[in-house]
């Protein structure tokens, strides 16, 4: 009985550490917790002491051992990069070849990166998005700048940790004696959290790290005059306002407006063509091209059966102004777009407004200063938060590395103190060993010297013994001794620690900075306006849904012709700049603008093929007109508000929630509200009349509810609603079941007439009121 493992609690884990079984929700939840954590640290993101991800900086360390830094005046020969991506899965990535071969190409890439750090040989691909050639065809070597990631990296800088297989050591970081995860940036997804830093002008950065450096408390105003903002590989402009930059860079996230750039050039007969010289980061020129092509060849969308009216005036927008466009980029030009206008006439600013609005030629980049921090903790950081921290490191850096030299220097200087000793009494010390069993202890114990010092003395050779040796030894003690001190005063005085770290990140910034590219220059964001002749027009909607507009207001609507089994839903008198509003069964307001709708002695095209109307719910009413517009809305439960049609235009086509209606209630068909018809009158299912002001309702921009316009009695709906001033002509059945038609004028109305919310009157002499309309029957 002893063997008999415990009995399980009640959700059937064991969960002790005594015992072999594992709950398995616990197993999943350590088991991912596990795998999130390898992705966040060990392949995703980078690492805010020399800014690389885990596979780049094996990369580098592998190359860097293989004798492929730079050196001297021509560097290193490169290698093909079949074996760098060999040695690096060999003792220190044992992933994919494909995968590490990518990330070599990308530190060739220098329109991807903004300071290279590996100088590749051969096809190492385009902006365009031609991969490079297979890694047996290709060369590569590191940079000159790769070297302020390595060079200090045997000097104690850094700790190394055990490969994959324990064979040797990686190490944990590289020794970076600038931020480089500023310079180059970063871009990745880890599991629950992604990064996308954007690149930096070494100039800047080496500058705010200075005056951060001096200055712990340094002003926010500064350090942004320092760092205006990103500097991209591939220049372009940055169109963002200064605040808005500043605020990304405040809280470690946020969003750029790049814009690309472009010269105007003349040609002959007053023509002329614009040519885009930068495009934003990330953006290609055939990338710019493809877009084009789609809008001047639109193709039917998904789920439609014709090309959509907005496409249609799309591309005759561009085509307006736009008459060709080639790509003429090459090796002395990266890039080269050339846009011709359609004519002379066509302005520059028109035609750059219609590119930029609608192709990639201006676009957004985001900002997420999300890394791995000296603690090993994944946090997203501001821009003065990652400076100081790089700026800990590098301190860190520069202790460790002058521990190293001071120890290598005084392990010098002792085994040089011994050899004087040696030259001053040379005579003796071959006597000594010459006579003696053992000459090293008897060494030792004569001149009073150390064990590694009684060694050198007997594996020194005897060219070493020349007088001129004496002068040299004494020589390279003195420069030992004062760099022993410089080293000793480093450590021990932290403002010299102070004025070697500011010394040195100047002197790299003086080698290897370079001018800005970017252009940072704050402008308005194109926005995509089509030009809408503003005349008159007769909006037609049938009652299925069907729009047109027609031109005039001459438009006779008798003869209009519609599908079969379809009719007349209304017809209404506007402009072409004015909006049409679609209302839904659940109370969803949707718009078109009228100069979207189709024209001609067709049947125009269904309201539902220009929006996205939501599942399950159905069209039920219509209204066109200016933005000002008021109108009554109203539910069949007896709620309703004013609004105007610009309340209820949508910015998006799926439309947005604005009548609020209660289950099983519908919106009534909607009534425009005018000085000329200030009377509102109310009609419930029951046959019961209600006329007042309409100035009693609420207006309400944002939609809701409304006010009770009518009290209704149990089980009874409201039927409709109407403005009039003179009368109303009701529709319904009289008493033998037959059609009939009564104008009620404001003597007949005043049985009605009270205030809003009350239950009205029946109307006389009908049996059933089904509609009503304002106007006076001649």
């Amino acid at each position: 009985m002893d063997d008999v493992p415990p009995p399980q609690g009640p959700q059937g884990g064991g969960g002790s550490e005594d015992g072999d079984a594992l709950n398995l929700g616990e197993y999943a939840q350590r088991a991912y917790l596990e795998y999130a954590l390898s992705v966040v640290k060990g392949r995703a993101l980078p690492v805010v002491s020399d800014g690389q991800k885990p596979v780049q900086r094996r990369i580098l360390y592998a190359m860097f051992r293989m004798g492929l830094a730079w050196s001297g005046a021509n560097g290193a020969k490169p290698v093909k990069s079949a074996r760098v991506v060999g040695d690096v899965l060999g003792r220190f990535h044992p992933h994919g070849d494909q995968a590490a071969y990518d990330a070599l190409v990308r530190m060739a890439q220098d329109f991807a990166q903004r300071y290279p750090l590996v100088d590749g040989q051969g096809n190492f691909g385009s902006r365009d998005g031609d991969g490079a050639a297979a890694m047996r065809y290709t060369e590569a070597r590191l940079t000159p700048l790769a070297r302020l990631l390595l060079e200090e990296i045997d000097e104690g800088t850094v700790d190394f940790t055990p490969n994959y297989d324990g064979s040797t050591e990686e190490p944990q970081a590289l020794p970076a004696r600038l931020p480089f995860v500023l310079l180059n940036g970063a871009s990745g997804i880890a599991v629950g959290m992604a990064t996308e830093v954007p690149s930096h002008n070494l100039r800047e950065v080496a500058e705010a790290a200075v005056k951060l450096l001096r200055d712990p408390k340094l002003s926010d105003d500064e350090l942004y005059a320092a760092i205006p903002g990103p500097d991209f590989p591939g220049g372009a402009q940055i169109i963002s306002a200064p605040e808005d930059i500043r605020a990304a860079y405040a809280s470690g996230r946020g969003s750029l407006k790049l814009r690309a750039r472009w010269k105007v050039e003349d040609l002959a007969r007053g023509q002329w063509q614009l040519v885009i010289t930068e495009l934003p980061h990330g953006v290609s020129s055939q990338k710019v091209l493809e877009e084009i092509e789609e809008i001047s060849n639109p193709k039917v969308k998904t789920g439609k059966k014709a090309v959509t009216p907005e496409q249609l005036q799309l591309k005759n927008t561009l085509l307006a102004v736009l008459d060709g466009v080639r790509d003429e980029s090459s090796k002395d030009a990266p890039v080269r777009l050339v846009f011709e206008p359609k004519s002379r006439t066509v302005a520059v600013e028109e035609l750059t407004q219609v590119l930029l609005a609608h192709t990639s030629l201006e676009t957004s980049s985001p900002i997420n200063l999300t890394m791995v921090g000296l603690d090993g903790k994944p946090v997203q950081k501001t821009l003065r938060e990652l400076l100081l921290e790089w700026l800990q490191f590098r301190q860190t850096t520069i202790e460790r590395r002058s521990r190293y030299r001071l120890q290598k220097a005084e392990d010098r200087i002792h085994i040089l103190e011994g050899r004087q000793i040696v030259l001053l009494n040379i005579d003796e010390v071959i006597a000594i060993i010459r006579a003696s069993d053992e000459p090293k202890a008897a060494l030792i114990e004569r001149f009073r010297l150390s064990d590694r010092q009684a060694e050198d003395i007997l594996e020194i050779r005897l060219r070493q013994l020349a007088r001129l040796e004496a002068i040299k030894i004494e020589q390279e003690l003195k420069n030992l001794r004062d760099e022993a001190d410089k080293l000793r005063d480093i450590l021990g005085n932290p403002g010299t620690l102070k004025r070697l770290m500011v010394k040195e990140i100047e002197a790299d910034a003086k080698q290897f900075g370079d001018a800005r590219r970017t252009l940072i220059q704050a402008e308005k964001r194109a926005v995509a306006e089509l030009k809408v002749v503003d005349e008159p027009v007769t909006v037609v909607i049938s009652q299925k849904g069907w729009a047109r507009a027609l031109k005039g207001h001459e438009v006779d609507i008798n003869g209009l012709g519609f599908k079969a089994g379809d009719a007349l839903y209304d017809a209404f008198r506007c402009r072409s700049v004015d909006t049409l509003i679609a209302l839904g069964s659940s109370g969803r307001s949707y718009s078109v603008a009228v100069s979207a709708l189709p024209g001609g002695r067709g049947d125009g095209a269904p309201v539902t093929s220009l929006i996205e109307l939501e599942p399950g719910t159905q069209l039920l009413h219509y209204i066109a007109g200016p933005a000002g517009q008021s109108v009554v809305l109203a539910g069949s439960g007896g709620y309703g508000l004013v609004a105007t049609v610009g309340d209820l235009t949508a910015s998006k086509r799926v439309g947005k929630a604005f009548l609020s209606l209660e289950p099983g209630e519908l919106p009534l068909r909607p009534c425009m509200v005018s000085p000329e018809q200030p009377q509102l009158a109310c009609l419930a299912e029951d046959g019961h009349l209600l006329t007042y002001a309409v100035t009693e309702l609420k207006l309400q921009p944002k939609g809701g509810r409304g006010l009770m316009l009518m009290e209704l009695a149990p089980k009874v709906t409201l039927q409709a609603v109407c403005c009039f001033a003179s009368g109303l002509l009701l529709s319904g059945i009289a008493r033998g079941n037959k059609p009939k038609e009564e104008l009620l004028r404001l003597s007949g109305l005043a049985a009605h007439a009270g205030k809003r919310a009350r239950k009205g009157k029946p109307v006389e002499g009908f049996k059933q009121v089904t509609g009503m309309v304002a106007g006076v029957k001649e």
